[in-house]
């Protein structure tokens, strides 16, 4: 196979952050990805004092021909110290059992005078609640931290390792106790005197005196479990057997740990 620059030559872009852009001809052959792999190992790292940032296949030529890009651009090291933060506000999924409020209830007109009453209970069967999956709030985001060798030691990776599928037991990063669920940290040893660590996290919110059917819970922690006990009640009015909530139970489902050993 055969990389040759583009007669035109390299064009240097001028803004903040100055690039040089050239163009090539790969030929030899018919596997576009191949032909990036030899035009990425045929480029310089380093030309006019720009490091290599991209390489791309843009367009087929010919059978065995490819057009192909190379950009260069200012090197950014990063340093101990530095960091970088993203959000994702898709939110979860819970299975919920009870509905908000039922907004209507309509019984067939021949069979029984009205529709029974279950209390907010969601796709009652004669064998039990099969309620619904819906969406929740969930704030998920990562943080990115450049840290030295020396923070990064065994006994620190243990620590990150204890703490991943804990909940902060303490205020942490703008969240109530109990709403923030660690869901661990990935680590690249960048060079030979810095870690690049990212830290994955979800959070829920807490909630207090909220209605689970005719049933008022006191609190209920943004990662702790709530399930809700049925039994068969007769409804005089519609003349039939009703299932309806007669217990709401919160668990503690992850340990509360001390997020703040993190050290971020």
């Amino acid at each position: 196979m055969t990389v040759t620059q583009r007669w035109q030559g390299s064009k240097l872009v001028e803004s903040d952050s100055p690039t040089i852009e050239s163009e090539y001809n790969v030929f030899g052959t018919n596997d576009e990805f191949v032909a990036q792999a030899q035009l990425d190992a045929a480029v310089s790292t380093i030309f006019g004092g720009l490091v290599k940032k991209s390489v791309s296949i843009d367009e087929r030529l010919g059978d065995e021909a490819w057009l192909g890009s190379v950009t260069w651009g200012r090197f950014e090291p990063k340093e101990v110290g530095d960091s970088s933060f993203a959000f994702d506000t898709g939110g979860g999924t819970a299975h919920k059992t009870i509905g908000i409020q039922t907004r209507s209830s309509t019984p067939h007109p021949l069979l029984i005078p009205a529709a029974p009453d279950f209390e907010g209970a969601i796709g009652v069967t004669d064998t039990g609640v099969d309620g619904v999956d819906v969406v929740v709030p969930q704030y998920q985001f990562s943080e990115t931290h450049f840290l030295d060798v020396a923070t990064v030691s065994a006994a620190y990776k243990a620590t990150v390792f204890a703490l991943t599928g804990g909940v902060n037991d303490a205020t942490f990063k703008g969240f109530a106790a109990g709403e923030v669920l660690f869901l661990g940290a990935a680590g690249t040893l960048r060079d030979y005197e810095t870690w690049e660590l990212s830290y994955k996290f979800a959070a829920s919110p807490n909630a207090t005196s909220f209605a689970v059917g005719p049933i008022t819970v006191p609190l209920k922690y943004g990662w702790d479990y709530l399930w809700v006990r049925y039994r068969e009640e007769e409804d005089a009015t519609a003349g039939h057997l009703a299932r309806r909530p007669i217990a709401a139970y919160v668990e503690e489902v992850y340990p509360a740990v001390d997020l703040s050993l993190l050290g971020i």
